[in-house]
C-alpha cells in the first residue's frame, strides 16, 4: 500500500502518569529540515517517559492490539481517565492531509477474572484491572492550492450507534442492517478486550467490503487515509523503551529493525541471548545476517574497526520439528573475534537500534521513539550521530535524554523541555538566538528561571549534605 508518507506532528496528554496536561509540537518551526527530530530534556520524574509511553499506546491502538493492563496504573490517581490527542501530516504526491486521532482510556475490572458468584465479596488483591479505550475521534482536513480545509470528524465513537457522523458512516460502511449489527457487537468486543474500535479488524473489514466500482472520491480518500495510519502503526512506528537497556544489562541483545531488500522486506524485533549460543529458525538467521551486513557499514565508521558477525554452530531441530540454526553473535575488532556479550553496554545499545537509525536517515515515513537514547553511549558520539541524522536524514526521531551534548549539536528547534508544572509539562524555550549555546542557556535558566515555566525544582546543597550526614548517623546507630 505504501504510497503515502505519515509524520507525527503533535501530541497532547492529559491525566497520564505525572502529566496533568502537556502539549508538544514535534516539528521544527525555526528551519525547514527534511528530518524531524525532537529531543526532550528535563529532570527525573518530570514527564519524559510519559511521552514515550503515550506513543506506545498510539502504536497499540493503530495496530488494533490489546493495550496491556499495566497502562491502567498510569492513569492519574485523581482522574477517572486519561486522554490523548495525536496529530499527523499525511502526504500523497502533491496532496497533503492533516489527521487527528483522539482517544481516552480508563481502568476497569477485567470480566474474564470474575469467577466468583455475584454477591460474594471479592478481595481487593484478587481484582484484575484492564484498560478500556473509549471516546475515539478520527478527524481530517485537506490542504490543496495553498489552502487547508477546516478539520472535521470522520469517525466518532461516543454514540449508541456504531459511529457518527451518520453521513460518514453511510459513506464508509453503507446501510446494511447486518453490517450494523455486526459492528455494534465488534464495538463492545473492542471495549472488552482493551482495543481501539476505530482501528479494529472488524471495522476495517467493513470499510474494505464497501469498496466497489461505484465508490466515490471521498470514500477513496478517507479509506486510504485510514489504511495509511494502520500501515504506519504496524510497519513504520517503532517505540524503544528502557526495557531494551535492561535486557542488555542482562546480556540479551535486542535487535529492532526494518529491513528492505529487492525481493524481501522484514520488520520487527529479535531477542538474542548473549551468554550462550541460541537456536533460531533458519529464516530468522537469514534476516539477522542481512541486518548485520547493513549495520556493519555504519558500525565500523562509528567505532573504527568494529564489526559484528554471526557465528554459525550447526543445524538443530526446533521443538516444532523444523530445522533451526544454532548461532552466536560475535564482535570483531583488531583481528580478534570475541562473543558480543563481552562488549560494553554502550556498544550493545548502539547495535540494538542502529538499523532503525539507518532507516530514519534514508526514509521519510518512519518514526522511532526512544527513551533514554543516551544510556551507555559516549556523549561526543551521541551528539555527532544526532547532528548527522538531523542535517541529512529524512525520517522522524523522538528521544529523551539526560546527556546534554545534543543541546550543543542540534538546531535549537529540535529541542523541548519538561517543566515542574504538571498542568503545563512541555515547553519550547523562548528568546533563544541561533548563536546561543542551548546547553549553557539551559543551565542559566535552571539558576535564573527566565522562562515562563520553571524547568527545574531547585535544591539546597547544604540541606542535601545535612541529609547525607543524618542518614549516616541513623545507619550507624
Amino acid at each position: 500500500m505504501k504510497e503515502m508518507t505519515v509524520c507525527l506532528t503533535q501530541i497532547s496528554i492529559e491525566n497520564f502518569k505525572n502529566v496533568s496536561h502537556g502539549m508538544l509540537d514535534l516539528t521544527n518551526k525555526r528551519k525547514n529540515y527534511k528530518a524531524n527530530i525532537l529531543g526532550l530534556y528535563g529532570q527525573n520524574g518530570s514527564g519524559k517517559t510519559a511521552l514515550i509511553d503515550a506513543i506506545q499506546l498510539l502504536k497499540f491502538a493503530l495496530m488494533g492490539k490489546s493495550i496491556p493492563a499495566v497502562f491502567s496504573e498510569y492513569i492519574s490517581i485523581d482522574a477517572p481517565s486519561a486522554r490523548f490527542v495525536f496529530c499527523f501530516d499525511v502526504k500523497k504526491d502533491i496532496d497533503s492531509f492533516q489527521l487527528k486521532y483522539e482517544f481516552s482510556i480508563k481502568k476497569a475490572l477485567d470480566p474474564s477474572a470474575q469467577n466468583m458468584n455475584q454477591g460474594e465479596e471479592v478481595p481487593v488483591a484478587a481484582e484484575k484491572l484492564m484498560v478500556e479505550v473509549f471516546d475515539e475521534v478520527l478527524s481530517c482536513s485537506f490542504a490543496g492550492d495553498g489552502k487547508r480545509d477546516r478539520i472535521g470528524p470522520i469517525i466518532k465513537t461516543d454514540t449508541d450507534s456504531v459511529f457518527v457522523p451518520a453521513s460518514k458512516y453511510q459513506l464508509l460502511v453503507g446501510k446494511a442492517q447486518k453490517t450494523k449489527t455486526e459492528l455494534l457487537v465488534a464495538k463492545k468486543l473492542a471495549l472488552a478486550t482493551s482495543r481501539s474500535f476505530v482501528f479494529s479488524g472488524e471495522l476495517l473489514n467493513a470499510i474494505h467490503a464497501k469498496k466497489s466500482a461505484e465508490e466515490s472520491v471521498d470514500y477513496s480518500v478517507y479509506a486510504s487515509l485510514i489504511e495509511a495510519l494502520v500501515y504506519f502503526g504496524n510497519f513504520e512506528l517503532f517505540v524503544i523503551n528502557t526495557t531494551n537497556s535492561g535486557l542488555i544489562s542482562l546480556n540479551a541483545q535486542p535487535l529492532v529493525f526494518k529491513y528492505e531488500a529487492a525481493n524481501s522486506n522484514a520488520i520487527g524485533s529479535l531477542m538474542l541471548p548473549l551468554e550462550q549460543p541460541v537456536t533460531i529458525p533458519k529464516q530468522a538467521a537469514d534476516v539477522v545476517r542481512k541486518i548485520i551486513g547493513s549495520m556493519n557499514i555504519v558500525l565500523e565508521q562509528i567505532v573504527p574497526g568494529l564489526t559484528v558477525s554471526l557465528k554459525e554452530l550447526g543445524a538443530q531441530l526446533l521443538p516444532d520439528g523444523t530445522t533451526g540454526l544454532k548461532i552466536q553473535l560475535m564482535s570483531n575488532k583488531n583481528g580478534k573475534n570475541i562473543p558480543l556479550c563481552y562488549e560494553s553496554e554502550g556498544i550493545k545499545k548502539i547495535i540494538s537500534i542502529l538499523q532503525l537509525l539507518i532507516v530514519i536517515y534514508n526514509r521519510p515515513s518512519i518514526t522511532v521513539a526512544v527513551d533514554e537514547l543516551d544510556s551507555g553511549v559516549f556523549e561526543y558520539l551521541l551528539g555527532e550521530l544526532l547532528r548527522i541524522i538531523s542535517e541529512k536524514g529524512k525520517g522522524q526521531l523522538i528521544f529523551t535524554s539526560h546527556n546534554l551534548r545534543p543541546l550543543e549539536t542540534l538546531d535549537n528547534g529540535f529541542i523541548a523541555f519538561t517543566t515542574t508544572n504538571p498542568a503545563n509539562r512541555y515547553i519550547r524555550f523562548t528568546n533563544v538566538k541561533g548563536t546561543n549555546n542551548l546547553r549553557d542557556f539551559y543551565f542559566r535558566d535552571i539558576v535564573l528561571g527566565e522562562q515562563s515555566e520553571e524547568v527545574y525544582a531547585p535544591t539546597n546543597n547544604a540541606e542535601i549534605a545535612l541529609a547525607f550526614r543524618e542518614a549516616g548517623e541513623v545507619h550507624g546507630s
